[in-house]
């Protein structure tokens, strides 16, 4: 094959492949991409936020250790291991992001439309949870990130499960922190449904959702120990409720918004959250999550204050519902495509890659009428006949196990002739003393299939002599023609026979002659 700089022929079909790559693949809107990587900003700046606090909290703590040990210093050893395993879990989860957008080669500095094709990549979510892609296999880093997320609420369970005030925390991770469902979605379990065959964008934010939860309870236990200890008599003199819900919601998944009066209280004399019920001085309702949009959870509360008197709080969020991870893989994209590219080599086994976003790639298939193809899991050659067009058809299911079927046209060209060579040009000037050192080539410059050649014969000839019939591709034996040779006369290498390996026995065009200018 041609070495060196690609001409613009080679870049034009290295770009077809790259097209049909992305015309098979069942690309999903952008808009929804988008909605999940913004989602999972919001949440990473959250976790950050919430990060940031645990470390005031933490130093508050630890200063009434120091100050009153006998109170706080028990208090601080026990968020001090719960802080240990916290940081396990995110900094674990972290190495999977950062490991996962590697495998995408996603830039997260890069625009939507830049990076949606890394976002929306399903490969390295199934590589790296699974070992070789088996979806009942878990790989050993999907076994040791469900150890600590295990080992971290096993931690929470036993030192804070007989505290009265840590009820709720307790209750909270064993309910985000769960690493199987009690029974399985959509037929898959925990991993299989966070995990297997999602794009990057849905693996990162499931991750993130983890990361935040971890940080969430470690800040609402550190907050616990730190109330549980103040002066019952402190006195109220400002006031404001507090809202705790999702900005962002996914359709037909639970979720709750809280209300909360100032700094929380467990026991508010008078409280009254109508339409919520109340839970240890919170009023927890579930959300509207039924349909997509955006929603409002808001309403009026109160509570009697010191001097008995009502004290009204109005409270008011807003959320918006999303689409929900198997949705989000049953999209289907606008496709753009350059007709004029769209070419299969006859005779040739021509590689093709195909995906359906979402569906199992052991079982999606491809066929052409007219032409045969190999091979399977997005992998395939396709070699035409005859004919001048082909249509390949992809097929497979998608999440809810409906079929998938989408044909695609391509022409069929025939193989283009090989041109003959010295020096790899057709055309070379040399002294007429170098002429006997060459060797004659065959080769089929800017093709981007592994053909080789080899001469066996050509003819020769020079000005005023008769034509010599060389055997094998040296020039070694026409030296007695080329003595009379002068500056400007011109020898020709033409009849040039060569066999082909890499073209399916296709029998090779006349190879056009090759001119030598002589010095």
């Amino acid at each position: 094959m041609a070495q060196g700089k690609q001409t613009p022929r080679q870049k034009m079909i290295n770009l077809m492949y790259l097209v049909f790559i992305a015309m098979l693949a069942m690309q999903i809107d952008q808009e929804i991409i988008r909605s999940y990587r913004d989602t999972t900003g919001s949440l990473e700046e959250t976790r950050t936020l919430t990060e940031n606090n645990n470390s005031i909290f933490k130093q508050t703590l630890q200063a009434k250790a120091d100050n009153t040990p006998e109170t706080f210093q028990a208090p601080l050893e026990r968020y001090l291991g719960l802080e240990q395993r916290a940081n396990d879990v995110v900094s674990t989860i972290e190495a999977l992001k950062t490991e996962l957008s590697k495998e995408a080669e996603y830039d997260a500095s890069l625009e939507i439309q830049e990076s949606f094709a890394s976002l929306n990549n399903t490969e390295p979510s199934t590589a790296i949870f699974f070992e070789k892609g088996d979806e009942n296999t878990p790989s050993k880093k999907s076994q040791d990130l469900k150890a600590k997320i295990e080992g971290f609420k096993s931690y929470v369970t036993q030192t804070f499960g007989s505290n009265n005030l840590m009820k709720e925390v307790v209750a909270r991770t064993n309910q985000q922190m769960a690493t199987e469902f009690k029974t399985p979605r959509n037929g898959k379990n925990w991993l299989q449904y966070k995990f297997y065959n999602q794009p990057l964008i849905a693996a990162l934010s499931n991750l993130e959702v983890i990361q935040s939860s971890v940080r969430g309870i470690q800040g609402d236990a550190l907050s616990v120990m730190l109330q549980e200890k103040v002066d019952a008599d402190i006195k109220f003199d400002a006031y404001q409720a507090i809202v705790s819900a999702p900005t962002i919601v996914v359709q037909g998944e639970p979720a709750q918004g809280k209300v909360a009066i100032g700094n929380y209280s467990s026991n508010v004399p008078g409280l009254s959250m109508p339409g919520l019920t109340v839970q240890n001085g919170q009023g927890v309702r579930n959300l509207d999550t039924g349909s997509l949009g955006q929603k409002s959870f808001s309403g009026k509360i109160s509570f009697t204050d010191v001097n008995g008197k009502e004290i009204p709080l109005t409270y008011n969020h807003t959320y918006e519902v999303i689409a929900g991870a198997q949705e989000l893989k049953a999209q289907k994209g606008a496709i753009v495509t350059a007709d004029k590219m769209n070419v299969l080599y006859r005779g040739l086994p021509n590689p093709i890659s195909g995906s359906i976003l979402g569906a199992n790639m052991s079982g999606i298939s491809l066929s052409a009428a007219g032409a045969s193809v190999s091979g399977g899991g997005g992998k395939w050659t396709v070699t035409p006949g005859g004919g001048s067009t082909v249509t390949l058809t992809i097929s497979g299911k998608d999440p809810k196990g409906g079929t998938i079927s989408q044909a695609f046209p391509f022409r069929i060209k025939n193989v283009p002739p090989p041109v003959g060579m010295i020096q790899g040009k057709t055309v070379v000037s040399m002294p007429a003393s170098s002429i006997p050192n060459q060797h004659v080539s065959a080769d089929m410059p800017d093709f981007d299939f592994p053909v080789s050649f080899t001469v066996n014969s050509f003819m020769f000839k020079v000005p005023g002599k008769a034509a010599m019939q060389v055997n094998g591709n040296s020039l070694s034996s026409v030296a007695n023609l080329t003595k009379s040779l002068r500056n400007g006369d011109i020898a020709y290498v033409f009849n040039i026979q060569a066999s082909a390996s890499g073209l399916g026995g296709q029998a090779l065009k006349q190879i056009p002659p090759v001119v030598i200018n002589v010095q």
